[in-house]
């Protein structure tokens, strides 16, 4: 008697299930698998934790601050860009913007000040897409920008801008 389609499609799944790698936890579930290493870590099963995995989640954790502060120096050199290439569109406005803006980098760096010796390889990567952006934003042709940052982080931070 031949096998009807049902217990033909449940075989291909059984057989699949066989052959299927079974996947991490870390892979499974994110979630849990965060958990069960918190877990781990305050009941000092060292020895149980995922050490190669949480290892790379805490770097990228580390990435993502990197970045989160390279984004917020970025927002600032635009603003600073279009300030001093568009004399003619400043306000009152602007200038508080780009006081908020060094706000939140002066806060990043108070709650994160291992990012300090990272300076300069912040304030590259902010100005390559900063000057991109102000030349879309004023209309002016990117060369007309300077190729490299003009600005060191202490002018940036602390330059006055006031209408």
């Amino acid at each position: 008697m031949a096998a009807s389609p049902r217990d033909a499609r449940k075989k291909l799944e059984a057989d699949f299930a066989d052959s299927a790698p079974v996947l991490p936890a870390y892979q499974r579930d994110f979630y849990s698998w965060l958990n069960e290493q918190v877990r781990y870590i305050r009941e000092d099963r060292v020895d149980a934790l995922d050490r190669d995995n949480l290892a790379a989640e805490i770097e990228s954790l580390a990435l993502e601050q990197f970045n989160r502060f390279v984004a917020a120096l970025r927002v600032l050199l635009v603003q600073v860009l279009q300030w001093e290439h568009q004399p003619s569109a400043r306000s009152r406005g602007w200038a508080l913007s780009i006081v908020e803006q060094r706000l939140e980098i002066a806060d990043l760096l108070e709650d994160n000040p291992g990012l300090q010796p990272h300076l300069s390889e912040a304030i590259r990567r902010a100005y390559r897409r900063a000057r991109i952006a102000a030349a879309r934003e004023t209309g002016r042709e990117e060369a007309s920008f300077p190729a490299t940052c003009p600005y060191s982080f202490d002018e940036l931070i602390s330059r006055t801008f006031i209408p």
